[in-house]
């Protein structure tokens, strides 16, 4: 039955069979039959069936919040279980990709030290295709990068969050008087941009194209940090990730986040990749999990509210 419930909590995680299926390496029919079992063990109906859309009942959420305690207290047996195997500090190699190196690894490596003071994280940096690789070569015990590998059976891929870009200028910027604006204010805006080869960049490129766009590029940079720092000494804009703004960084450098309805419809999916589970140590299996439950919408948001 346990691991029925743990197949029901990726079914609800995944807000759907076919994609819950996917990540698990089953067959949706297999799946559903699982999900039967299990909610012909309880006695209960778990999901409403509308159409092709389920909908938890009071049974399959109380199920469900019993199903992340379940993952919670496995984590934790993992964790200390591992510290019968070894008297060494745990060290962990995250692979992450120069984007998601600036923006998200921060904030994780911070929370997971805290929590586990003897944990060592080391961090790899690269291509998110580089990373895969790692990853399949067991170099790296998981990966972080700005988006999935679906084409690869021997690595799994699991959301994290999902990122868009926004425009962000000096509070002093002349073009703040406009009560609103548009797409079209960016053409010829003075702008500083991440330097061209990563996702960041080449999804700031299509959107100029595909609104026929030409801002004023005055300065092309490797990063965020010097980009924060040079946007009002140059008095220019910039289109920064959502999960790398936070608001103490806007306090500090007097910076306004502009929202624009066609920056935000814009989205990219910042994924946790790691090979076959059997080859993970349980320490990793462990961090794994913390890190998706960092991510989940119960723990820190990676985002600007």
């Amino acid at each position: 039955m346990l691991e029925d419930i743990r197949l029901f909590a990726t079914v609800v995680e995944h807000t759907s069979l076919n994609r819950a299926a996917e990540r698990l390496n089953m067959t949706q029919p297999a799946l559903s039959r699982r999900i039967a079992r299990l909610e012909q063990e309880l006695g209960i109906d778990l999901f409403r069936r509308i159409g092709k859309r389920l909908e938890l009942t009071a049974a399959g959420q109380l199920t469900y919040e019993f199903s992340i305690e379940l993952r919670r207290f496995h984590g934790e047996y993992l964790q200390r279980l591992n510290s019968f195997k070894s008297e060494e500090a745990a060290v962990t190699t995250i692979g992450a990709s120069l984007t998601t190196l600036q923006t998200t690894l921060p904030g994780l490596i911070t929370a997971m030290t805290e929590k586990h003071p003897n944990l060592e994280i080391k961090a790899v940096t690269g291509k998110s295709h580089e990373i895969a690789t790692l990853v399949k070569e067991r170099k790296v015990d998981f990966g972080i990068v700005a988006s999935s590998v679906e084409d690869d059976p021997s690595i799994t891929s699991v959301p994290l969050f999902d990122d868009s870009l926004m425009l962000v200028l000096p509070r002093t910027h002349y073009i703040l008087e406009r009560t609103q604006l548009v797409m079209n204010d960016l053409n010829g805006l003075p702008m500083i941009l991440f330097a061209p080869g990563t996702w960041y960049r080449t999804m700031t490129d299509e959107l100029f194209r595909q609104y026929n766009l030409k801002p004023d590029v005055r300065m092309e940079i490797d990063s965020f940090e010097a980009i924060v720092r040079l946007l009002s000494a140059c008095r220019a804009g910039t289109l920064l990730p959502k999960s790398y703004l936070r608001p103490q960084l806007l306090e500090d450098n007097e910076l306004y986040v502009v929202r624009i309805k066609e920056l935000e419809s814009i989205k990219r999916t910042t994924s946790l990749i790691h090979g076959n589970p059997a080859w993970l140590p349980a320490s990793t299996r462990y961090l794994i999990e913390e890190t998706l439950a960092f991510f989940s919408p119960g723990g820190r948001e990676p985002n600007l509210s």
